[in-house]
């Protein structure tokens, strides 16, 4: 029996995880959390197999909750999960040490056989995410800076991109300004830039602007 810890904030997720999990005899769920904060705890209480996370957690956003649950956890076994496409996320996931990534776009084997694959130790590689990393292979490329960007900043990104004031972006967000400063600040540093007014030209140019 494989034992599964959910972590995704939307319970409408959670829900449609344990439906599809109902449906295989292997797998069992231990747990759920709605924030990191939950999900640690979790984690040291109950021991799962295989945690199935949520790229877009309240406190912690993008692969900082996988670092994070990494540090404290650094054998646990990680299946990303996205609402967000392969293409922006899935090799990042798997460089950073989850053993899968699956579109909540995906079908639901898709997901029961990442985990099945993450609680042997294998990572699961979809067909999305196998081509790729062939593309990738054959064609190593610079990435674009905006890649290295968490979910969260990536959306901040498009809001200032699209004109939005830092005290609009926290309304819009249901963050706090000193939050947003924090998130624009990192942003910055990881896109060597300097300005609002930069961060803008670079949004209108790779078509992120909100």
């Amino acid at each position: 029996m494989i034992r599964l810890v959910i972590a995704d904030d939307h319970e409408l997720i959670r829900e449609g995880i344990k439906k599809i999990v109902r449906h295989s005899a292997d797998l069992k769920i231990v747990g759920e959390a709605a924030d990191l904060k939950q999900a640690l705890a979790l984690i040291a209480q109950v021991r799962p197999d295989v945690v199935v996370l949520d790229i877009s957690l309240p406190d912690y956003d993008g692969l900082d909750g996988l670092a994070e649950l990494r540090r404290h956890f650094p054998s646990l076994r990680v299946v990303m999960l996205s609402m967000h496409p392969e293409e922006r996320y899935a090799l990042a996931a798997l460089r950073a040490g989850a053993l899968g990534y699956v579109s909540k776009a995906a079908a639901a084997v898709e997901l029961t056989e990442a985990v099945r694959r993450a609680a042997q130790g294998g990572a699961y590689l979809g067909p999305r995410v196998s081509e790729l990393l062939a593309r990738e292979a054959a064609c190593p490329s610079p990435r674009p800076a905006h890649h290295s960007l968490t979910a969260r900043e990536g959306e901040i990104v498009a809001l200032i991109g699209s004109g939005l004031q830092i005290k609009q972006v926290a309304a819009e967000l249901g963050i706090s300004i000193s939050s947003v400063n924090t998130y624009r600040s990192r942003i910055f540093r990881k896109m060597g830039l300097s300005s609002n007014a930069a961060l803008i030209r670079y949004a209108l140019q790779h078509g992120l602007s909100g």
